[in-house]
């Protein structure tokens, strides 16, 4: 066993702060805006949507690069953003025109969506360097490779986007956080109060779609499905407050993150493997983190419970 933690232990001394500290940083900034969108679409009961969007946002991006032939950001926003609106319009219509509950519209529009990205992601690839497993499973290694210079200093370009949406997020929270409460707990209450909510639904599926973008370098098109629903999911357990849950919620993600780098680095290193994959580490520790609070939540948790059932 004392060899297994020297293991470890030596592994984490080969610590670069010039490149693990960007990995950490981007990871944390990633957490953080997709706990802060996701809360509400947990309090919505809508985390399946948070899976449909983040997959079919992909033949927006695809198509977005096809038809400017680039990879800049503002063209990948703006057919993340569309592909994100017309999802969730596309499952509104499914839903009502179908006859069908909102998982199976869900479940026809994203798979349907994804089928048509991957394959013109793949056409997408026979003219750039663009691999579609990055796509899938991110990269958020190889971010500190790719900086800009700002005030003499060179940051990571991902950690510059990731922080943009996070401030846009915030934003939009803090200045709509009324209008998004009330229409994510009692939408007719939202309308009779003047308040239009369909347009607040929207707005929401908007920013989950550019937040979706912008962590695909990061933790891929798949794991940003956990940093979306699961941090927000484990602040729910521990309080019914919305904004303590908010908070908790990219306190969860932005710990996941940290955790899951430094596992990354050495629990493989401790049975004699090299280090894995760090956005899959963090979806894992964001995981773990859930099942520790359904255990040994206070209000909610099974000890808890058991607790109360016996006195």
């Amino acid at each position: 066993m004392s060899s297994v933690f020297e293991r470890m232990l030596e592994s984490l001394r080969n610590w670069n702060g010039a490149l693990d500290g960007w990995i950490v940083v981007a990871g944390v900034l990633c957490a953080a805006a997709c706990a802060l969108v996701g809360s509400f679409l947990v309090l919505r009961r809508m985390s399946m949507m948070g899976d449909a969007i983040s997959h079919a946002v992909l033949p927006g991006l695809a198509v977005a690069f096809l038809m400017t032939g680039s990879r800049a950001s503002l063209p990948m926003f703006m057919g993340a953003a569309i592909a994100g609106v017309l999802t969730a319009m596309f499952t509104e219509w499914i839903r009502g025109a179908g006859k069908v509950d909102e998982g199976a519209s869900m479940g026809v529009v994203f798979t349907a969506l994804f089928a048509l990205g991957l394959l013109l992601v793949v056409q997408a690839a026979d003219h750039v360097d663009l691999d579609p497993g990055c796509v899938l499973y991110g990269a958020i290694e190889l971010t500190p490779l790719d900086t800009v210079r700002v005030g003499g200093y060179d940051i990571p370009r991902v950690v510059l986007t990731l922080g943009t949406v996070l401030v846009l997020n915030l934003t939009c929270v803090l200045l709509l956080y009324k209008e998004l409460k009330i229409s994510s707990f009692d939408p007719a209450l939202a309308t009779t109060l003047g308040i239009n909510a369909r347009l607040m639904h929207y707005l929401l599926m908007t920013l989950v779609a550019l937040t979706a973008v912008a962590a695909f370098e990061s933790v891929g098109n798949i794991l940003v499905v956990a940093m979306l629903i699961v941090p927000a999911a484990t602040a729910h357990l521990l309080t019914d407050r919305l904004s303590v849950m908010i908070g908790l919620a990219m306190l969860l993600g932005a710990v996941s993150a940290v955790l899951g780098h430094v596992g990354a680095i050495a629990l493989p290193a401790a049975f004699g493997y090299e280090s894995t994959n760090t956005a899959g580490m963090m979806a894992l520790m964001s995981g773990l983190l859930f099942a520790l609070t359904i255990v040994f939540g206070p209000r909610h948790g099974l000890l808890s419970r058991l607790r109360a059932r016996n006195s």
